[in-house]
């Protein structure tokens, strides 16, 4: 993660410790070193009174706050249940503190469908914006990043939101990974023209009428990793599909090295000189730093942390939550907005 320097004024973080499959204790390492690397970043906890006594270490600390919620949303909750029927919530909480400016930004590791559709509630997109996209970033072939978009924050789309999508993901990549001009692609079933249905065919038309995108065109699945782009746009459902078939590959694989290095005598000596090496490919592939994906289109910051995160994982969605706060990336995006899409 790209190092920024840190602002003068103070940055506020809700995090919602519920709702995870792992239990609220894994965010315990998260706070401890954000204080610990963050001066000047104050933490708000939003979790049941149960789970108040894990952060007591954390809560003598004068920049750390604990919100009691009397509920949790918890993972087989329905989206419109979480809205409807559960209001006090921790994580309605960190939403309403976001919207109330009380905090920059709300992290949370809850259930998805659910953190969305009440970020959408409370929250609402910005003018401009029809839909919002769940982004993260993932590892590629020449050691840099790749912004993947739409993950799944609503699997309905147009032309017109695929276009918002390669605008916000280009912002959040110049902002954020400090990209001068982020390279965005379109996901496809290929690279020539005449492929793909006509809602991608659309939305190609308007992203290459963009003055502000660096459009490169179509790109398939397989250069998703292969590092020829820093953006790929897609559809929710694609998207979503997309990064768990990577995910399930990632444990596949691992699984493998791991079975075939202890398979014999030869093997295990094998392993322990290559043992470097798969050390090396795993700091660059380690799944934990790109945990922490954006919620981009809102008018304030959500991240969501995968809900079965290591305590390691979550530290790093609270990293890129202040990072969008002291880039200002949703001031950004309204900024380009006005100045591309109603003109648009």
């Amino acid at each position: 993660m790209e190092h920024v320097a840190e602002t003068s004024a103070d940055i506020n973080i809700a995090i919602d410790i519920m709702g995870g499959d792992r239990g609220p204790h894994v965010f315990l390492y998260a706070v401890e070193n954000i204080l610990q690397k963050h001066p000047k970043v104050n933490l708000t906890l939003c979790g049941d009174d149960k789970s108040k006594k894990l952060f007591a270490s954390c809560l003598a600390n004068n920049r750390v706050k604990y919100e009691v919620c009397e509920q949790i949303v918890n993972m087989s909750d329905k989206p419109t249940m979480a809205i409807r029927s559960k209001k006090q919530s921790s994580m309605r909480k960190a939403l309403e503190l976001t919207k109330c400016k009380e905090v920059d930004a709300c992290v949370s590791s809850g259930n998805t469908g659910a953190l969305m559709a009440t970020a959408y509630y409370v929250l609402k997109t910005l003018p401009g914006i029809t839909r919002p996209a769940l982004a993260t970033l993932l590892p590629t072939q020449n050691n840099s990043r790749v912004l993947l978009l739409d993950l799944g924050a609503s699997i309905s789309y147009d032309a017109e939101s695929l276009y918002q999508y390669a605008l916000m993901g280009s912002i959040l990549m110049q902002e954020c990974q400090l990209v001068e001009q982020p390279r965005v692609a379109l996901l496809n079933v290929g690279e020539e023209e005449i492929k793909g249905h006509s809602l991608v065919k659309h939305a190609d038309l308007l992203i290459r009428s963009s003055d502000t995108i660096n459009y490169i065109g179509y790109v398939e699945g397989d250069d998703i990793f292969a590092g020829k782009s820093d953006v790929v746009v897609t559809d929710g459902f694609t998207g979503n599909v997309a990064l768990k078939a990577s995910e399930g590959i990632a444990s596949f694989l691992s699984n493998e090295i791991k079975t075939v290095c202890t398979q014999s005598f030869f093997s295990r000596v094998l392993s322990k000189l290559a043992m470097p090496l798969f050390k090396s490919l795993y700091q660059r592939m380690n799944p934990d730093q790109y945990n922490g994906a954006s919620l981009l289109g809102l008018r304030s910051i959500v991240v969501k942390s995968h809900g079965n995160a290591s305590p390691e994982a979550c530290y790093f969605a609270v990293e890129q939550a202040i990072m969008e706060v002291k880039q200002s990336v949703p001031t950004k995006i309204k900024a380009k907005i006005e100045q591309e899409l109603m003109e648009h």
